[in-house]
């Protein structure tokens, strides 16, 4: 039997297009990874210190949880254009946790791990999947979807059982020798305890304020650079504007250099934040898009106004690190940031465990010391003490407010054998302030965290 011409070239067009196909997945499927996290988080934080429970509640918070975080990332197809996709899927269980929120006659209430019932009581579980498309291009990466940014001008928060995430684009660039370009753009965050996806906002404007003083936004664009001057040398720019609210410039600088037989290494940082858009009208208009901060007299919210510099030096030698820093904040407004109320972190060297000392006019102090104990043959165990004090703070009831808190972290990994990279933490903190309850209360504070990564591919 003879085949006719136009059948033998479609059967050998399809066979091509077929072969081709696969070869272009070939990266696609052999490059993926996937991994299933398990963290089991207890959290307990005592304020029952305070001399009325009804004046200020919950006295006691305490929840117990297990979360599961599956992560796939693939591979890109070949080609000069190559393509990919990441997928997220989470899924948080509450082991214990009691009480109801808001009811007077409850100390111990729920806290900021789960969602919330119609009762305000905690959820039994809660999950939510994410997925995000890429493309990349020599060495730039573009990403579409659920992302997970950490970058000077903005910080995903992972303080509790599940990491928060955001929704939005970025885009990546290493095709310049040494030199790392960002950019993109933010519409909406998924808080740590919540299944849902919230319009942007900060402190001053978001839930914690009253229905008619909240304010939001879909729009936080982002661009930076980070420039490898040499191998011990970064130099950084980043700008962020969340519009309607705040324009952001940061300078950064990190330094490492042998000293003996240490290291010795050096960060610096300056944040200056403007008002942007209605944030600018703030001052007049019912302080509507307001930031929070201290504008005079009883006034606590309006125009974003606030510069942040700040110093780290550690030295490094032998399994101890020692370290010293300083940070000043100047300007009407506390120092900016996304904040949706629901678990937020800032890119400073005072976001620690409890507060991030970031208030208007607040100069603090810190020291910090850890070490690592495989110096003494004990592989895998770490820990480490920090102790940040905070003058100057500016508020309504005055001008010379303080705060300080210590924080102590003992962290222990399996280093080998069939539970390799099991870990355990324990961290605690206690906060300390003169600032009025309304504002800042004392804090006694517990983390007890396991740990493990199967990997899946």
């Amino acid at each position: 039997m003879v085949k006719k011409p136009l059948v033998v070239a479609v059967s050998a067009a399809c066979l091509n297009l077929s072969v081709i196909a696969a070869a272009n997945a070939a990266g696609f499927i052999e490059d993926s990874k996937a991994t299933l996290s398990l963290r089991n988080f207890y959290y307990n934080s005592d304020n029952r210190n305070e001399a009325s429970y009804a004046a200020r509640n919950p006295s006691k918070v305490e929840e117990w949880g297990q979360g599961f975080l599956l992560n796939y990332q693939s591979g890109f197809t070949q080609g000069t254009v190559g393509f990919g996709v990441d997928a997220i899927g989470m899924l948080g269980l509450r082991l214990d946790g009691s009480g109801h929120a808001g009811r007077a006659t409850n100390s111990n209430q729920p806290g900021t791990m789960f969602p919330r019932e119609t009762d305000n009581s905690s959820v039994d579980e809660f999950s939510s999947v994410g997925a995000t498309a890429k493309m990349k291009i020599s060495e730039t990466e573009l990403r579409y979807g659920t992302l997970m940014p950490k970058l000077p001008v903005v910080v995903f928060n992972d303080g509790r059982l599940l990491p928060q995430t955001y929704q939005g684009t970025q885009i990546t660039s290493k095709d310049i020798k040494d030199v790392t370009l960002t950019a993109g753009q933010l519409e909406r965050a998924k808080n740590r305890n919540s299944t849902d996806e919230d319009d942007l906002s900060i402190a001053g404007s978001n839930g914690a304020q009253s229905a008619a003083l909240r304010r939001n936004s879909d729009h936080f664009r982002f661009v930076g650079a980070d420039y490898k001057v040499t191998k011990d040398l970064t130099l950084q720019y980043y700008f962020g504007q969340l519009e309607d609210f705040y324009n952001q410039h940061f300078l950064g600088l990190t330094h490492a250099v042998k000293l003996g037989d240490g290291t010795f290494k050096t960060d610096l940082r300056y944040f200056n934040s403007k008002g942007d858009g209605n944030n600018k009208d703030a001052d007049t208009q019912a302080a509507l898009y307001g930031a929070s901060g201290y504008y005079g007299g009883t006034r606590t919210r309006g125009e974003v106004d606030n510069r942040l510099y700040s110093g780290l030096f550690t030295y490094s030698i032998y399994g101890h690190t020692l370290g010293l820093g300083y940070q000043s904040t100047s300007g009407d407004s506390n120092f900016p940031y996304l904040n949706e109320n629901g678990g937020a972190s800032t890119y400073t060297i005072t976001d620690i465990q409890i507060n991030n000392f970031t208030r208007s006019g607040e100069d603090t102090w810190q020291a910090r010391y850890s070490y690592d104990f495989g110096q003494l043959g004990v592989k895998g165990l770490t820990a480490g003490v920090i102790y940040q004090r905070g003058d100057n703070i500016r508020t309504s009831a005055g001008s010379d407010f303080m705060e300080w808190e210590r924080d102590l972290t003992v962290s222990y990994v399996i280093p080998e054998g069939q539970l390799k990279g099991l870990g355990f933490t324990w961290r605690n903190a206690m906060l300390r302030t003169d600032l009025p309850a309304a504002t800042q209360r004392d804090q006694d504070e517990n983390r007890l965290i396991v740990s493990y990564t199967l990997p899946l591919l």
